[in-house]
């Protein structure tokens, strides 16, 4: 450059930071510009003839560079173009012209004006320069031919070039440096010095480029056996292919080892899988054990053997799905959000088995799927009524034709993940035969010290089902096996009371089948007496699935009404029903209308919830004969026999004469003698019906009662009461009698149902007839003076 005094040296622009990019004197180049300072920088350069300063930021990360982040020596450009864009950002075309450093600026607020001073290049032509040009020239030639990035043409303008400083400038922009090294060749206003600079750089690239490759030669030459494998397969696949035998077996085999390399297996499964593989690949593909291996093979790949659904636990949500599907079953609510409770603060818990023991109809199978709905798992339903097979759920053994894996392996494929909810439904209707007991077989599957190693006969490796929540449903628990209910968390599930149903059918089953039936509340109403009367005179079960079929008749009777223009809305009250359900099948209350000789209302409990039981005995002339009746069990004959001794042993006491054995024939009968009957519970019953009927003393007729009668008169404790006082409820019985042992039964009862029912706990027969009995004499007692105080207890009622 010229020389020139100090005022022409020093000039005044604004300042454009760039990031990441570095401008060369005779550069021309596109930027995109968008910071708002950057551009408050272009529009003032437009206005002193398109000059600007071009800098580079020390660190590329800061979007507001202040002075201190900013190099200090730039190059000043010209604005040959500008371009806006449509996203906002400004294209410009600069061309740099002249090396300048900054002195100070002047302005930082809206954007950078500087005043700089231009920087004059030492050009001293000597051999020392020129030598330096051609060594670098040669250096960036070999840079050329190792990078195989740039082409050769810029190779040829860089030779044209006979001004050192322009030369090193434009190799430079070429080259990929980082940009401090860029900002070193910039700052170099020595033109040797710039040469030489250039020229350790170019230097260092190469040898960097001559080292990839070298180890680019060395992994080719030291190529892996599974790589040089894969190249062979392919040429397998391609001669297979020539011969038109498709992919063949090499095919499938690559696509299997693909599909075990992406999977998350244990180490154990994975050298199974891979050795099955191995074999595969060895079998002729007309073989028919390459069959047997491919589905062995898919078997286990398709199986999750790590992958899980994560769990947001958040008990809120939990109780509020609960409660919007099922109404009442608050036991088992409240058991599902303690154990999510626990599981929240230790993050790691073995899966309980839950029981849901109950008559059908209550709602086990969708409590299940509410209850995976909460958790966020997946939901499977393993149906086990009439199973009888162990391979059902162990599996066959792979050396049987048409071996496949039992039924729980089957659930775990569909549902994928570890930690799913598995329902085994109706697990008390299992039996077992010749090929073995399937009862215990789920020992294994549902033993939390065992199903983390559950061995199933075809997969042969151990699975981990310790992450399953299983939940089993039975309709009656006696008819599990004792070491299966052992490993279980009994929940029973009652029947529901009036009131629940009611609430149910409003809340749950009456818009479902609106729904189903294509009708809205705008088209069929039903209003709450018909919805009670439903309930009492075409119902009489624990559940409220025959209940949901009532609601449904009533829709689709109502659906032909609209579709046939008869009406355009129905409404269903307590004196249209019969039109849509025909005549009541069911009197409400079952108990009698007056007082009765020699009936009495016992409590019964069946499969499908508690019941009323009436026994009815007659006394006529004869010889002392006992005559048992209804289809009883062995048990309850024995309780008629004890029910006998001892109204034989309070004859006196009863005003009964004491040779009635000798003079009069006894008939004992229980109605519906088509069902089968039996157990103890019906001992006080029928030694009540005795006493009434052979002292000729009615029987109050709401008075309802259950328990076993021991030889002496004891009341011993009984079982299922809180489904027998259900029946009793829906009876309309009034006084329940039960023994004093089953007090602790009591709190199990809806509080609405206690509220409707007075319970007599008792000790002694003597107090069973006390209450039972109108008395014949207002001073008539049964149990003498001294022993009143021991043996009578008065009424209990439990609100």
């Amino acid at each position: 450059m010229t020389d020139t005094n100090h005022d022409e040296l020093r000039r005044t622009l604004p300042l454009l930071p760039l990031r990441g990019l570095l401008v060369y004197p005779s550069m021309v180049l596109h930027l995109d510009v968008g910071r708002e300072k950057s551009v408050k920088a272009l529009e003032r350069a437009m206005v002193d003839e398109g000059m600007i300063l071009l800098s580079s930021q020390i660190e590329t990360n800061i979007d507001e560079p202040g002075t201190d982040d900013i190099y200090p020596i730039g190059t000043i450009a010209k604005i040959k173009q500008m371009l806006k864009l449509p996203n906002g950002t400004i294209r410009v075309l600069v061309e740099g012209l002249q090396r300048a450093k900054i002195v100070h600026f002047l302005e930082t607020a809206e954007c950078y004006i500087v005043e700089t001073d231009l920087l004059q290049e030492t050009n001293v032509q000597d051999p020392e320069v020129e030598a330096l040009m051609r060594t670098v020239l040669q250096q960036f030639e070999q840079y050329i031919k190792l990078s195989k990035k740039i082409t050769q043409e810029i190779l040829a303008s860089v030779q044209d070039l006979e001004d050192p400083g322009r030369l090193a400038d434009a190799i430079a922009s070429h080259l990929s440096l980082k940009i401090k090294d860029k900002q070193a060749i910039l700052e170099s206003s020595d033109i040797k010095k710039r040469l030489q600079i250039l020229l350790k750089f170019l230097s260092d690239e190469r040898e960097i480029l001559e080292l990839e490759r070298k180890i680019s030669q060395r992994v080719r030459k030291q190529m892996e056996k599974t790589q040089k494998e894969y190249y062979l397969r392919e040429q397998l696949k391609a001669i297979q292919k020539e011969l038109g035998d498709k992919e063949g077996r090499a095919g499938e085999v690559e696509e299997l080892r693909t599909k075990l390399e992406q999977m998350n297996m244990p180490d154990e499964v994975k050298q199974k899988v891979a050795k099955e593989i191995d074999r595969l690949e060895k079998m002729p593909a007309t073989s028919a054990e390459g069959s047997v291996i491919r589905t062995y093979i898919d078997w286990l790949l398709g199986l999750p053997w790590e992958k899980e659904d994560s769990i947001g636990i958040d008990l809120e949500r939990t109780q509020l799905i609960l409660d919007e599907e099922h109404y009442g079953l608050e036991k088992v609510k409240e058991r599902i959000v303690e154990y999510l409770a626990v599981q929240k603060l230790v993050n790691q818990l073995r899966g309980p088995i839950l029981c849901l023991a109950g008559p059908p109809g209550v709602g086990k199978t969708s409590l299940g799927k509410s209850i995976a709905k909460s958790l966020n798992r997946k939901f499977v339903r393993i149906s086990l009524g009439g199973v009888r097979d162990e391979a059902e759920i162990r599996g066959h053994r792979r050396t049987y034709v048409g071996a496949l894996p039992g039924r729980i392996i089957h659930a775990m494929k569909t549902a994928g993940v570890t930690n799913p909810v598995i329902l085994l439904d109706e697990i008390d209707k299992m039996s077992q035969d010749f090929r073995g007991d399937p009862a215990s077989a789920l020992l294994e599957v549902l033993d939390p010290e065992q199903n983390h190693t559950f061995s199933d006969h075809y997969i042969e490796v151990p699975y981990d089902l310790s992450n399953v929540m299983f939940i089993t449903t039975a309709n009656v628990v006696q008819y599990i096996p004792r070491p299966l209910l052992d490993r279980m968390e009994l929940i029973t599930i009652p029947g529901y009371t009036e009131l629940e149903k009611q609430k149910i059918i409003t809340r749950h089953l009456l818009p479902k089948q609106l729904e189903a039936h294509g009708l809205g509340k705008d088209k069929l109403t039903v209003s709450d007496e018909a919805i009670l009367r439903m309930i009492r005179e075409y119902t009489r079960e624990a559940g409220v699935r025959n209940l949901e079929r009532q609601v449904a008749t009533v829709c689709r009777k109502a659906a032909k009404m609209i579709v046939t223009g008869e009406k355009k809305k129905v409404a269903v009250n307590a004196k249209n029903l019969d039109g849509f359900l025909g005549p009541a099948r069911f009197h409400y209350g079952m108990i009698e209308q007056e007082d009765q000789i020699g009936i009495v209302t016992g409590l019964a409990w069946t499969e499908v919830g508690g019941d009323t039981l009436q026994v009815e005995v007659t006394v006529t002339a004869g010889k002392g004969k006992l005559i048992l009746t209804g289809k009883l069990g062995d048990v309850m004959k024995e309780s008629a026999q004890a029910a006998l001794s001892y109204i034989r042993s309070r004859a006196h006491e009863l005003g009964i004469k004491p040779d009635f054995t000798e003079t009069k024939d006894i008939h004992i009968h229980f109605p519906e003698g088509a069902i089968p009957k039996d157990g103890p519970s019906a001992g006080i019953t029928m030694a009540t019906a005795l006493a009434s009927a052979l002292s000729s003393r009615p029987v109050h007729r709401d008075v309802a009662m259950t328990g076993e009668i021991t030889l002496r008169g004891r009341v011993l404790a009984i079982g299922g009461l809180k489904e027998k006082c259900l029946g009793a409820h829906r009876a309309g019985v009034k006084k329940i009698i039960i023994p004093k042992e089953n007090e602790k039964d009591l709190p199990e009862i809806p509080d609405s149902v206690r509220r409707a029912l007075t319970f007599v706990p008792v000790e002694h027969m003597d107090q069973v007839l006390e209450e039972a009995l109108v008395p014949a004499d207002s001073s008539l007692s049964l149990v003498p003076p001294e022993e009143a105080d021991h043996h009578i207890q008065h009424p209990t009622h439990l609100n």
